[in-house]
């Protein structure tokens, strides 16, 4: 079976930092391209940071600078490094996978993250 396992979500104040975590199972991990996306009420669902299966990395210009997306292979986990969070920045967090081989696509359940003082 495979499962994206999402984690690290949560309530911070404005300039606080979170770091979130994908945990990975039952793919084979260094063949899939990895990502997040966010979803605010009201708003579509944006691609936030893109990491692909030979490291290269793309961001949406709103976190360039403040979020750091990583991989550990050997791990099969993807992090999203959030830091200097702002308001506009709340939104449920969807951990993304796809194959670079079969283009097969999964998603995490999301996690919240909340940015208020």
């Amino acid at each position: 079976q495979v499962q994206l396992t999402e984690s690290g979500g949560g309530l911070v104040q404005p300039a606080g930092s979170l770091r979130l975590s994908c945990a990975a199972s039952g793919i084979v991990f260094k063949s899939y391209a990895m990502a997040w996306y966010r979803q605010a009420p009201g708003k579509q669902r944006e691609l936030v940071a893109l990491i692909t299966g030979g490291g290269g990395v793309n961001y949406v210009d709103s976190v360039k600078g403040r979020f750091t997306i990583s991989r550990d292979n050997a791990k099969n986990t993807a992090y999203l490094q959030m830091n200097s969070l702002k308001p506009e920045d709340t939104a449920v967090y969807y951990c993304f996978a796809r194959s670079t081989v079969t283009q097969r696509e999964y998603w995490g359940q999301g996690t919240q993250v909340t940015v208020s003082s």
